[in-house]
């Protein structure tokens, strides 16, 4: 696995969606200042990512006041 930084970059996710012929999968792209990468999601791994994100974003302070 590659080293990992301190810092992140800021992204950019949606969900593109069930491609027509894929049914089975959802397409979640995510885009940063070094390009925009696409990764398929099976309903289980597309749960288990929304309920992390779900439970990451509860745990959130509120943004610093400029």
């Amino acid at each position: 696995m590659a080293d990992r930084r301190t810092q992140a970059d800021f992204v950019r996710a949606f969900s593109t969606g069930w491609p027509e012929k894929e049914p089975h999968i959802m397409v979640l792209s995510l885009s940063t200042h070094q390009g925009t990468f696409d990764f398929a999601l099976t309903k289980d791994q597309a749960l288990k990512v929304a309920k992390t994100m779900q439970e990451t974003a509860e745990r959130l302070a509120e943004p610093k006041k400029a």
